[in-house]
Order: structure tokens, then C-alpha cells, then sequence
């Protein structure tokens, strides 16, 4: 044989076949595709959300305006509930905490005030707003004499289910009576977490009080998911914590991820929320995308 043998390498057969590479998200799994909502033929038979965490700043108030406004995109009919004094959710929305005839306080403790005489518009179609001051603050010190002071908000909320598809409540930043009550009144919660090391921390406490909610007040509260704030994929910290978040929480934590930007600043001084104010930067795609998957969670309307 004066000739060499040929040589050529073997192709897999698995090379040669086209793979289809599904794009993983920015929490580590595959990014699934959430279809826009049907429309409905009617409003009522509201799901009730609290926002909840006991650590501050980690955008609830932010989550609860820009999720409240693009469910009302998708044609849903929304209420806001602002339960914090620190009235965050009412300032986001153009109001001035000073120039309010009735607030959400009124309607807990006096019996007279109903439901229309405090609901004031928010400046977006389909989304309407119960305001707070700063006299909810009094409201805690007020509700522990009460009998069945647990269900006190679920009691002033329940005229507004026959007209809402969705009412969701921006808790204050503890765990206290307040935040006891929006758990109460609640069918799930969602726990903004911001993508930081101790944010992680509070988490297990939050759990804890969720669970006993569940036990002695509402068995019918569940957590409708983990959503990861302020994140910047650049950082080795901040995707090292939606790791650490994923292996703990599994699917309860959203493939929707909200990335820090500095328009969510703007819109909230401009008293709009982003799906407005910057309706096509990638806060407002962010959080059209967390409202359809939320309700790809949520059971069938």
C-alpha cells in the first residue's frame, strides 16, 4: 500500500441534527414566552394581592403602581390600596398626602365612610386608587381593642370585589397588625426581593408569618411568587443572590426580573407610573411581562 488510509474524524449524529437552544432568563432557567391575556367579557370576582416585605425599599410601592398599570392595560379592572402611612403609593400617583378629604383610615375606623367616598381615580383608565396618610399610623395603636381586628380591612374591602378584577395592596415595611390585616384580607401574596445579600435575610421571617396567617386567620393565602428588584446582571453579587434565591424558593421565584434603571426615579417624580411616563423603555416591557405571567399564575378568570 503506497498510499496513506484517509482519515477523517466521525461527526456525531447528534452534531449534525440542528439544536434548538432555549435562552435562559435572567434567573438561570429557560425563559418561557407568556401570551398576552384574553380580553373579559366582565369585571367582578376580584383576586386580592398584598405586596409584602418587611425590609424596606425593595419596590413594593414601585411593583404596585407598574403592575397595577399594565393589568389595567390588558383590560383588567384594578384597585390600589395604599395600607402604609408612609402614603408611598398615593404620592407615586400625583397626590398630595396633605389635601386628602378621606383616606383608607376613615374607611377602617369609622363605619359611616364607604367605599365610593374614599376610592379616588389614579390618572390611568382602569385603575383606581384608596389612598393613605400618615393617620394610618394611628389606625395600629387603634385596631388592637377592636374585636376581629385581624379583619378589618378584609371587612371594608368586600363591597369592592364585585367590581374589580384585581385589587392589590402596598403593605408597609414591617411585620405589625397593619400588614397582619392585608395578609387577612388576601387570596396571595407577592414578596418583591431586591437582588442584595440582605434582603435574602428577611425572607424566612416573612414565610414564617405568612404560614401563620395561613394557619389561624386565612387558609386560603398562598404566596403567588418571589419577584427579584433592582437587579443588575453585570454584577457577580446580584446574580450570585438570584441563584442563592432560585435554589431556595424553585418556581415560586418569577422568570420576570426587574432591572434597576433610573426611569422608575423619573415616573415616580412625574407621579406616573412607567407604563405612561416611559411607555417603551425596558421597565414598562418589564412589568407588562411580570402581569402576564402573573396571570398565567393566577387561577382561570
Amino acid at each position: 500500500m503506497t498510499q496513506p488510509i484517509p482519515f477523517e474524524r466521525p461527526i456525531a449524529e447528534a452534531d449534525t441534527q440542528p439544536s434548538a437552544v432555549v435562552p435562559l432568563g435572567p434567573t438561570g432557567r429557560p425563559m418561557p414566552v407568556f401570551p398576552d391575556p384574553a380580553p373579559l367579557t366582565g369585571h367582578g370576582g376580584a383576586r386580592v394581592v398584598s405586596m409584602c416585605n418587611q425590609k424596606g425599599g425593595v419596590g413594593k410601592t414601585t411593583t404596585t403602581i407598574n403592575l397595577g398599570a399594565s393589568l389595567a392595560e390588558f383590560g383588567r379592572k384594578v384597585l390600589l390600596v395604599d395600607f402604609d402611612p408612609q402614603g408611598s403609593l398615593s404620592v407615586g400617583l400625583g397626590l398630595n398626602p396633605h389635601e386628602m378629604d378621606a383616606t383608607i383610615y376613615n374607611l377602617l375606623m369609622d363605619r359611616e365612610t364607604t367605599l365610593d367616598e374614599v376610592v379616588v381615580p389614579s390618572g390611568i383608565e382602569g385603575m383606581d386608587l384608596l389612598p393613605s396618610n400618615i393617620d394610618l399610623s394611628a389606625a395600629e395603636v387603634q385596631l388592637v381593642h377592636e374585636v376581629a381586628r385581624e379583619q378589618t380591612l378584609q371587612r371594608v374591602l368586600a363591597p369592592a370585589l364585585a367590581h374589580y378584577d384585581v385589587i392589590l395592596i402596598d403593605c408597609q415595611p414591617s411585620l405589625g397588625l397593619l400588614t397582619v390585616n392585608a395578609l387577612t384580607a388576601s387570596d396571595g401574596v407577592i414578596v418583591p426581593l431586591e437582588c442584595e445579600y440582605f434582603a435574602l435575610r428577611g425572607v424566612a421571617l416573612l414565610k414564617t408569618t405568612i404560614d401563620k396567617v395561613r394557619e389561624r386567620l386565612n387558609p386560603k393565602l398562598e404566596i403567588d411568587g418571589v419577584l427579584g428588584t433592582m437587579f443588575d446582571g453585570r454584577t457577580l453579587h446580584s446574580r450570585e443572590v438570584m441563584e442563592r434565591l432560585v435554589s431556595a424558593w424553585g418556581d415560586t421565584v418569577f422568570h420576570t426580573v426587574i432591572r434597576r434603571t433610573v426611569k422608575f426615579s423619573d415616573a415616580t417624580v412625574a407621579g406616573e407610573p412607567i407604563t405612561s411616563y416611559a411607555s417603551s423603555s425596558t421597565g414598562a416591557d418589564a412589568y407588562r411581562q411580570l402581569a402576564r405571567e402573573v396571570l398565567t399564575r393566577w387561577p382561570a378568570e
